[in-house]
């Protein structure tokens, strides 16, 4: 019996049947996926399709119209805006985060690893978007979560920028994480699987 229970939760995040309806319209019905160690699963649709619905359902902060979602390990959660303010600048974003999960990362330390250490005392609103993504995916680095759902992860990177977040998320599969992400265009690592939307 101990067994049975144990097999039924080793996936790290599952949706059964999820509905979400926008307005009048329906975005998506009886959406179901399951999200285990080491995969990556890709959201694809058109801008207004609901991939960004879908992520908020699935790290809590929307409820859905209908479904489900179960979540047996925590989670990281990066929307596709970056939430840094326009005066804080990525020593107090990320010292701010990591303070709030209590996390023992030198955020200096994580600056380096991406790229963002020369402007590291540079308010928000002075720093190119690709060094706000930079600053904003650093916050997965802070505190060690097995899920992590991703909101157009890539964009405003260049390519360093692109390669050094798919060897994040890379690393992460390789330890055992899981990575649900929505994504315009071509995958930069090997999916799991896609869901279209």
């Amino acid at each position: 019996m101990e067994e049975n229970a144990a097999m039924s939760r080793e996936f790290l995040i599952k949706a059964t049947g999820l509905g979400a309806i926008k307005g009048e319209r329906i975005l998506f019905s009886d959406l179901s996926l399951e999200l285990g160690r080491g995969e990556a699963i890709v959201l694809r649709g058109i801008n207004g399709a609901g991939k960004s619905t879908l992520l908020r359902m699935l790290g809590g902060l929307s409820r859905p119209d209908a479904g489900t979602v179960e979540r047996t390990v925590r989670h990281h959660w990066i929307g596709h805006r970056n939430g840094l303010k326009p005066h804080e600048t990525p020593r107090a974003h990320l010292t701010h985060w990591g303070r709030v999960w209590g996390s023992s990362a030198e955020p200096l330390a994580v600056a380096r690893k991406m790229g963002v250490e020369r402007p590291f005392e540079v308010a928000g609103q002075l720093l190119s978007a690709g060094q706000k993504r930079r600053t904003a995916i650093g916050r997965l680095l802070l505190a060690e979560r097995p899920v992590w759902l991703l909101d157009e992860p890539f964009s405003a990177l260049d390519r360093e920028g692109r390669d050094l977040v798919t060897g994040l998320i890379d690393a992460h599969r390789a330890s055992g994480g899981g990575v649900i992400a929505a994504l315009h265009g071509e995958a930069p690592f090997e999916a799991s699987r896609e869901v279209q939307l």
